[in-house]
């Protein structure tokens, strides 16, 4: 080959790839510090560092909401129905054959008679709370795998014969209640007398403890007795829903006309969705906008991606103009930043792809060591509901966060990368 032949083909793209072997050199050379480059190389480790760090933040705040999301939704199904039944023209007396009818539809899992309704309650310490109290038979709440798996203290075993409350944990602390205690509870619309209507207090013993995992639960929720409870709220012989469980939460809308149809009374009928509307309407909204703040990072770093190479292209002219005088295309030139930049780009996001699933998969312990470290409590129950940091890493979700790390990466690299394309040599070469 002459020496004419090789110089042209300097910058001709070889077929083993897109990319020729003198591309990559020059591309990795670029991306070695030299002393009179220092600066450059340290905007490109600040990019990689800014690119690394916003997928792996994206990554894990993601993951912390769905697995927040899944956690509230399992907890807040496993303990409510999927549906709620209630009368609409008289008290529902027949409730035990209406149960049978609903429980027969295709799809329902469990049908559960409910008398509910809000006290006040108080026990050996601590200033009295708030409960919701839900009488239902020993053999429903069993069924409750969210109540019955979790029993901390005590047993379901007898519960419908002993006349005694099921409460949660943080009740129980927070009222300094345990097994064998009184737990008092004050209904407002209590008995008629001639001197007027006087609250009813009732005191029941505590025969069960739970731990649900969610603090709110785990705070005020009481399950009496269902006979115990109708005598309590004066609803003998009568419950005021009935709480439909599904195989599937999601089949809310084919079940709605199989349970009118089961009903054989008017019936008035609500899904989970409707009872926590603004709830998880505000979840999503939480999630969408921290997704839209964090995705900033990543093109903060992109646009250091891009003045990086400016400067890179700018302090190469001269070895551009060398390059394009021994033979080496404009589109070349082209790749040969592409590839700088956009090495810059994928290294960092796939870095920051293990790093955030490294994080994911061992949140847990992040927790403890940072709770050990600072001495203080990361996670507060109390206020985020859950007793523990949830973690769900959606493979879609992750998958479209590290394409958007890499077509960011790739986009910032194009401008800077055809302005040295566009480089002309005589210019480049004239004052050196």
């Amino acid at each position: 080959m002459s020496k004419a032949a090789a110089r042209t083909d300097i910058g001709r793209p070889k077929p083993a790839g897109p990319f020729s072997p003198f591309e990559r050199m020059m591309a990795m050379r670029y991306l070695r510090a030299r002393r009179k480059e220092a600066f450059v190389s340290v905007i490109a480790i600040f990019s990689f560092i800014g690119i690394l760090l916003g997928v792996a933040t994206l990554i894990i705040v993601m993951a912390v909401m769905n697995g927040f999301r899944q956690e509230l939704t399992s907890r807040i199904l496993g303990i409510n129905g999927h549906m709620v039944v209630q009368p609409i023209d008289m008290p529902m007396t027949e409730y035990d054959a209406l149960a049978a009818r609903l429980s027969a539809v295709p799809g329902v899992k469990l049908a559960v008679p409910m008398v509910e309704g809000q006290t006040l309650s108080s026990g050996n310490s601590g200033p009295g709370t708030g409960a919701l109290v839900r009488g239902v038979r020993e053999a429903d709440l069993k069924r409750f795998g969210m109540v019955a798996n979790n029993i901390r203290q005590g047993s379901l075993d007898g519960f419908d014969a002993a006349e005694g409350v099921a409460i949660g944990i943080r009740m129980s602390e927070n009222l300094g209640l345990s097994l064998g205690d009184q737990l008092t509870l004050v209904s407002p619309e209590g008995d008629v007398t001639p001197f007027g209507t006087t609250p009813r207090v009732v005191a029941y013993p505590v025969v069960a403890i739970f731990e649900i995992g969610m603090s709110e639960y785990d705070s005020s929720i009481v399950f009496l007795p269902l006979t115990a409870a109708q005598v309590y709220f004066n609803s003998e012989e009568q419950v005021q829903s009935i709480d439909v469980f599904l195989d599937n939460a999601d089949e809310v809308d084919a079940a709605r006309p199989l349970l009118t149809d089961a009903a054989q009374r008017p019936v008035f009928i609500t899904d989970w969705r409707q009872r926590n509307r603004s709830f998880f309407a505000a979840l999503e909204i939480d999630r969408n906008v921290q997704f839209i703040v964090l995705s900033l990072i990543i093109l903060v770093a992109a646009l250091n991606i891009i003045s990086g190479l400016i400067m890179l292209v700018k302090d190469k002219g001269r070895d551009i103009a060398i390059m394009r005088t021994m033979g080496a295309t404009s589109g070349a030139i082209l790749r040969i930043f592409v590839m700088t930049g956009s090495t810059i780009g994928v290294l960092g996001t796939l870095v920051g792809l293990a790093l955030g699933v490294l994080f994911v998969r061992n949140i847990k312990t992040v927790q403890s060591v940072i709770e050990t470290l600072s001495g203080g409590q990361v996670w507060d129950p109390t206020i985020r509901y859950l007793s523990e940091i949830p973690a769900r890493m959606d493979i879609g979700e992750t998958a479209s966060i590290v394409a958007m790390g890499l077509v960011l990466s790739f986009l910032a690299t194009l401008y800077p990368a055809w302005r040295a394309a566009r480089l002309d040599p005589v210019e480049a070469l004239r004052y050196e």
